[in-house]
């Protein structure tokens, strides 16, 4: 990865099969609350007979993130690589960040008389927080960080057709070029049948 790297989600609707197996992955390995989804999985189009598709959402860590612009205690930086995160020992749950984000990537944990609704949580893109890297209280805190370990993101990792794909914006976009350049082209490589589950004697 090169020095002006910018860590970037994109989801391929093409691809996406709605299965939410990026959001339970997620839950799972960052041991998140009830009641906290840093990625779902929307259904956009729906009802429309040939314009549904399925898109998987979380922070998308903009370049020009308006929850940091909007955050009164200034809690949110954005790293070199371009990861948005954010120090939850400052936030005091005030929510602009919230109503800023055109995502809905914030998330908070209660919902209590007088509006209170806790410290905010949102995708780290499993790479922590502001704490010493892989220490109990990070992991406490923020879940995994598997970037630290040189891994991608959880939710990537998993994706069984390949949706969701994270990394260098330049990367994923070469990634996404070839895949609609080879649309119309035939399959390129043996597919998975009868013959190669059980072989050709059977």
């Amino acid at each position: 990865m090169s020095e002006n790297a910018r860590l970037k989600f994109f989801c391929d609707e093409h691809r996406c099969i709605s299965c939410d197996g990026c959001s339970v992955a997620c839950a799972e390995a960052h041991e998140l609350p009830a009641g906290i989804n840093r990625r779902k999985v929307i259904a956009m189009n729906e009802g429309i007979a040939g314009l549904e598709y399925s898109l998987s959402i979380a922070c998308m860590h903009c370049t020009d993130a308006p929850c940091e612009q909007v955050c009164p205690t200034d809690c949110f930086y954005i790293r070199e690589d371009g990861i948005v995160l954010h120090d939850k020992e400052k936030c005091i749950g005030c929510a602009y960040c919230l109503y800023a984000c055109p995502f809905g990537a914030p998330q908070f944990p209660e919902d209590g008389a007088f509006g209170v609704k806790g410290v905010m949580d949102k995708c780290t893109m499993c790479a922590g927080g502001p704490q010493e890297t892989n220490s109990h209280k990070e992991r406490e805190l923020y879940g995994q960080n598997r970037i630290a370990e040189g891994k991608v993101p959880v939710c990537a990792s998993m994706c069984a057709t390949k949706a969701l794909l994270v990394g260098d914006s330049e990367a994923i976009s070469a990634i996404y070029r070839e895949r609609v350049l080879s649309v119309g082209h035939g399959v390129k490589t043996q597919p998975y049948g009868w013959s190669t589950a059980y072989g050709s004697k059977i």
